[in-house]
């Protein structure tokens, strides 16, 4: 367990003592025993963690959420009956014991858990449930070499009795109940939001649920609340949360599940200053239940910068390492790849790594597969040594050119050429694989940055597609370009990110009901379609919609980055694999021709198109 994580432990079972967790069946949990209750009787009950038979005597870890207690038995105080099922004890089955706390021998002494210190001395032991032989080890470390995630995603139940797990999940809830109170505090009222709802544009294919009702028509379940939360802005609700759940069908991968929960915020009469000081103010109360800093108030980066200086709308600030633009001092170079990349309007532009030239062949390869998966041709690269260079580009390269990149011997220049939109997300790609080949130190422990104007549109394909959605409020000096430059024109947007890592999305909206037609009719909508799929946002917006905007702030992302876990599924009690497939639970499966039938359904094979 790390230190964050323990230190963590520590807090949550320090502020959950207050709370023994008395009940008609025990006298406390496990872990709220001490040195200050030696002399007393009690009564615990939990799991049989681990059993050591000694033949007259016997030990049992007896586990809960809490912890872990040593139990004794002894035929000088434990009754006959009590002995022979204590012999019979396997892992896992549970068990009611009824004794004396006691202090253990100072020789008997582990200082490795809370409870080390005393044991109970069992007179009677129940046995409340036997139980299977267990599939996967339990109550395993994080230092422990664990089962194949799949297996232990099919015996869930098992795998969320480890310590760690536990520890994850009672961390979330602490964050949940901070950001209740936070919120309450500054009177946000926490209002829930339709589950079944109707199809929005909002980045993602959305998951449907046929009408049983209505035949041939579907529900979506809700990628956010985010036209929900605006509503309720024109009803004069004025400031709103909500730890909402969301749903997106997308493909997965290590940060993404197909459902999820968000910190979701909105509120009235406000700019983009307001909501940021208010969510650095809930980060700063999250962070430190967490363990972590957070000083106001975060940097900010406008979005071309970011990705100028970056490549990144999301860039990891522990590491200075920024991307250069070297058009200038390397552009008369008489070399064909910077030639054409300039002659089709692209920009040459990299990298210099101080001491570099200790990366060998085999990590430079490494950086350049780095590049040509984010979408580059490949990468140049040039050496500085005390005489000259080494490396593809280094020949090209006379003083002049080296001093104007900066570069001094020992240092590494890895470039790109060619238009942003290509080098930016292959630099971004090669300054983590730099940081990651070099075992580069991070300059800073925690990177908190606020991401600004992001672009309203975007162009895939010769089609425009919002930036973040389609209800953001387009930036006031940008107004005048919207006809005839939409892709010039900024949003009044802003993300969070936290060491690389986008924890959440926000913007002002629009709040007239012209102007959100007007975006919707930028984006290829005809009036048909803007008043088939939003003549009830563009109702409410007309009955006097305030100026609004908010946020949403990704809670399993929250927690994962917090902590340091690898995956969401770290942090999910009951989690989806990446082919978004529940195996503890079997889902999704197939239905009955009856269960279709009813539902207006028909079943074809895959790639076939059927009605709805």
């Amino acid at each position: 367990m790390n230190g964050i994580a323990g230190a963590r432990g520590e807090r949550i079972a320090t502020a959950a003592r207050s709370d023994t967790g008395a009940t008609g069946l025990r006298t406390r949990m496990v872990g709220r025993f001490g040195r200050d209750d030696a002399g007393a009787r009690a009564t615990v009950v939990g799991w049989v963690h681990r059993r050591r038979d000694l033949g007259g005597l016997i030990f049992l870890d007896l586990r809960d959420r809490s912890g872990l207690l040593q139990v004794s038995l002894g035929p000088e105080w434990t009754d006959p009956e009590s002995m022979v099922r204590a012999h019979r004890l396997g892992s896992e089955d549970v068990i009611s014991v009824t004794g004396e706390v006691v202090l253990r021998p100072r020789t008997a002494r582990n200082p490795e858990i809370a409870t080390g210190e005393i044991e109970v001395q069992a007179a009677r032991l129940e046995v409340l449930n036997r139980a299977a032989t267990p599939e996967i080890p339990v109550y395993r470390s994080s230092a422990d070499e664990l089962p194949d995630e799949e297996l232990r995603l099919r015996h869930r139940h098992l795998d969320l009795r480890r310590e760690e797990l536990q520890e994850n999940l009672a961390l979330r809830h602490s964050l949940i109940l901070a950001a209740r109170n936070y919120f309450d505090a500054l009177g946000f009222l926490e209002i829930e939001t339709p589950i079944l709802t109707k199809t929005t544009p909002e980045g993602a294919r959305d998951y449907l649920v046929p009408s049983r009702v209505h035949p041939g028509e579907f529900y979506a379940l809700p990628q956010s609340p985010q036209i929900y939360k605006q509503l309720l802005m024109t009803a004069g609700y004025d400031r709103y949360f909500q730890i909402a759940r969301c749903f997106r069908d997308e493909d997965l991968r290590a940060d993404r599940q197909p459902e999820f929960t968000q910190i979701d915020v909105e509120a009235s009469f406000v700019e983009p200053r307001d909501i940021i000081g208010w969510i650095e103010g809930l980060m700063t109360v999250l962070a430190g239940v967490a363990g972590i800093r957070a000083a106001r108030p975060f940097p900010t980066l406008a979005h071309a910068e970011a990705m100028d200086r970056f490549g990144s709308d999301r860039p990891d600030l522990r590491w200075g390492l920024e991307i250069a633009d070297w058009t200038g001092p390397l552009g008369t170079l008489d070399f064909p790849v910077l030639r054409r990349a300039l002659e089709g309007g692209g920009r040459i532009r990299g990298l210099r790594v101080e001491g570099g030239n200790r990366l060998s062949r085999k990590q430079l390869g490494a950086c350049d597969r780095a590049a040509r998966r984010a979408g580059a041709p490949g990468l140049l690269w040039a050496k500085r040594s005390g005489e000259g260079g080494s490396g593809p580009l280094s020949r090209w390269l006379g003083e002049g050119e080296w001093s104007a990149t900066g570069a001094r011997p020992g240092d590494l220049l890895l470039l790109a050429a060619g238009p942003d939109g290509m080098t930016s997300p292959a630099l971004a790609a090669v300054r983590s694989a730099v940081i990651r080949e070099m075992v580069l130190p991070p300059e800073r422990e925690y990177a908190w940055l606020w991401v600004l104007d992001f672009p309203l549109f975007e162009e895939t394909d010769g089609a425009l597609s919002p930036g973040h959605h389609p209800f953001v409020l387009p930036h006031p000096d940008d107004l005048d370009r919207l006809a005839e430059a939409p892709l010039g024109v900024r949003g009044l947007a802003y993300d969070l990110v936290y060491n690389g890592s986008e924890l959440g999305s926000g913007s002002i909206r629009i709040h007239r009901p012209e102007l959100q037609r007007r975006v919707l009719r930028i984006l290829g909508m005809g009036e048909e379609e803007i008043d088939r799929r939003f003549a009830f946002l563009l109702e409410a917006l007309g009955s006097g919609a305030p100026p609004h905007g908010g946020i949403g702030l990704g809670l399993d992302r929250i927690v994962k980055d917090f902590i340091g876990a690898g995956s969401l599924r770290d942090v999910i009690a009951f989690p989806k694999t990446t082919a978004a497939r529940a195996l503890f639970e079997g889902a999704p499966t197939p239905l009955s021709g009856r269960e279709l039938e009813e539902l207006g359904l028909e079943v074809r094979a895959a790639g076939r198109r059927g009605p709805g």
